[in-house]
């Protein structure tokens, strides 16, 4: 049974990862780390296919190796978090909220542009 649920959930996040891809906004690479770690307990062959991916599993063997991710992805990374902050801070009237959410999205900005560039 748990190994259906790791397979759903693998394809659940797989579909995100590549929404993410065309919708910015929609983060690719945490959904794409999700489906690679539920693929590996739900199913070998969509884990194996992930990894031999030509554009994925140059993502995920970057990070799997090296911890490693691109200029352009901590760039694109960091506009959508202070493009979806910019949105949040004209709709939202909840003064919290937005010092919780600013503390957040900082701390996400901060750990993505420590981490080392793929070499």
């Amino acid at each position: 049974m748990m190994r259906y649920v790791a397979l759903f959930l693998a394809y659940f996040f797989l579909i995100l990862a590549v929404i993410g891809v065309i919708l910015p906004g929609l983060p690719t690479v945490p959904f794409l780390l999700l489906a690679a770690w539920f693929s590996a307990r739900g199913s070998k062959r969509l884990h194996s296919w992930l990894y031999e991916h030509p554009h994925l599993g140059r993502l995920l063997i970057e990070w799997e190796t090296q911890k490693a991710i691109s200029r352009k992805g901590k760039i694109i990374a960091v506009l959508m978090l202070l493009v979806s902050w910019v949105v949040m801070y004209q709709k939202i009237n909840d003064v919290w909220m937005l010092v919780g959410t600013t503390f957040l999205f900082a701390a996400v900005a901060a750990y993505l542009v420590s981490r080392p560039e793929p070499h």
